[in-house]
């Protein structure tokens, strides 16, 4: 539901959008992402509400970025963590490396993926953004079996 997507993004509070930039939020560029065979986009209800929005953009080099915003009143339940694995695995299983970026000014996702244990920084770029990659953890008692 494209109007649900438009209007959780932009209702959010300006803070909440300053690092969240994946895309313009206009229906029409809504649409075309809609459309595209190459981006994968995801939401996140309680009821009929659209509480998150998710994606995974793939690339020809089994490269994937995924980005994910939680509608202010929704945060801290735990919603983040199951939209993560979500995407993690969705990527993990076409074969694709899962990448993101993240702002070193973004205090609540630096918080949110502190204890991680997927998360690789990969290596430090220009305005003070991280490029990093979400692995997978292959358990070694799981895997000895």
């Amino acid at each position: 539901d494209l109007e649900s997507l438009h209007n959780l993004l932009t209702t959010q509070g300006k803070g909440d959008l300053e690092y969240f930039n994946p895309h313009s939020f206009d229906i029409k560029t809504l649409k075309r992402y809609q459309k595209s065979h190459t981006f994968l986009m995801m939401g996140t209800f309680d009821r009929n509400k659209l509480v998150g929005y998710f994606f995974l953009r793939f690339f020809a080099n089994k490269k994937c970025f995924v980005g994910r915003l939680i509608d202010t009143q929704y945060r801290g339940k735990g919603i983040g963590a199951m939209m993560n694995m979500i995407m993690y695995e969705t990527s993990w299983r076409m074969g694709f490396r899962c990448l993101s970026t993240i702002s070193r000014h973004n205090k609540n996702v630096i918080k949110a993926h502190a204890k991680n244990p997927n998360l690789v920084v990969l290596k430090e770029m220009s305005n003070d953004y991280l490029l990093v990659e979400f692995v997978k953890i292959v358990n070694s008692a799981v895997s000895e079996r």
